[in-house]
């Protein structure tokens, strides 16, 4: 894996998304990233890389400004999306490549899932409330500094900068820990559509589903069963979260299985000054995989 792409390696005049390496992994304003679309593609070609996915939460809104942005700056940007799913009580991601970002059927989906999205921010809010903390979602809206449009949704990073904010937690870290987080004080898992259906989405829409950072499950028993039910076409092998060791077994598991090997930061933006898992281009593959995903 390598961690940084230095500006040098910027062939200037290549054509885009052919050598090089490429983040696959991504959030913007659409969802719960701190930067506007654009800005995602230009530090992606800053930083030296060939390509650029944007894979917000239930959502493709960011995806139409990030593809004008990759012809302005030379770089290739894939269009994607990371929908949230369970599996056996725990929260799954599937990331969804190539999907036919105007098919009416599927942003139809997405709507449903940012309406379950909305009701359990309503219940966490209901929930730190209830734990003494004079917080609202208005608050955490105007938070945002700016207007949410239609199709974008709030998430628990938002509502942690606001815990912040009101000193109800040091940093989004400790936020995280004390409310947010899996089985924290404030913590909401609502019910959600499982993987497999997830996929069939994403392939009806045209598009490649990969599992997104399975290393954060903490249960490859769970991880080895979804890919063995659904129809999971590759793995995010390297993520800012997996170890080395995670590495070796993801990359084991996709030699098993015959699936795409995939990787990107996760990257958000920083958040009090603290970039939340990793920095757009700290986590790449080769750009050649890109040829395997459209198919």
């Amino acid at each position: 894996m390598e961690n940084d792409v230095e500006a040098s390696n910027i062939i200037d005049g290549a054509k885009p998304g052919v050598h090089g390496r490429c983040d696959l992994h991504t959030h913007t304003q659409a969802s719960d990233g701190m930067q506007p679309p654009a800005e995602n593609v230009r530090i992606a070609r800053h930083k030296g890389l060939a390509a650029v996915a944007i894979t917000d939460h239930d959502t493709v809104s960011g995806v139409a400004e990030a593809l004008e942005a990759g012809l302005k700056y030379g770089i290739t940007v894939v269009p994607g999306v990371e929908i949230s799913t369970r599996a056996e009580g725990k929260e799954i991601h599937v990331l969804g490549y190539y999907i036919d970002t105007q098919q009416e059927l599927f942003l139809s989906r997405l709507a449903e899932q940012r309406d379950t999205r909305a009701k359990r921010n309503a219940s966490i809010i209901g929930k730190l409330r209830g734990l003494g903390i004079n917080i609202t979602l208005d608050n955490v809206v105007a938070g945002i500094g700016r207007e949410l449009k239609p199709d974008e949704s709030i998430g628990r990073p938002h509502i942690a900068d606001e815990l912040v904010r009101l000193g109800a937690a040091a940093d989004m870290r400790e936020a995280f820990d004390k409310y947010l987080a899996t089985g924290a004080a404030a913590y909401v898992s609502p019910p959600r559509i499982t993987p497999e259906l997830a996929c069939e989405w994403i392939i009806e829409a045209g598009g490649t589903p990969v599992l997104a950072h399975p290393g954060i499950y903490g249960d490859d028993e769970l991880v080895r069963g979804i890919l063995t039910r659904s129809s999971l076409r590759g793995i995010e092998v390297y993520h800012s979260d997996h170890t080395p060791a995670d590495e070796e077994r993801y990359l084991e598991m996709a030699e098993e299985f015959g699936l795409v090997v995939t990787g990107g930061s996760d990257f958000h933006g920083a958040r009090q000054g603290v970039i939340f898992h990793g920095d757009l281009g700290s986590v790449t593959v080769s750009a050649d995989v890109l040829e395997r995903l459209k198919g």
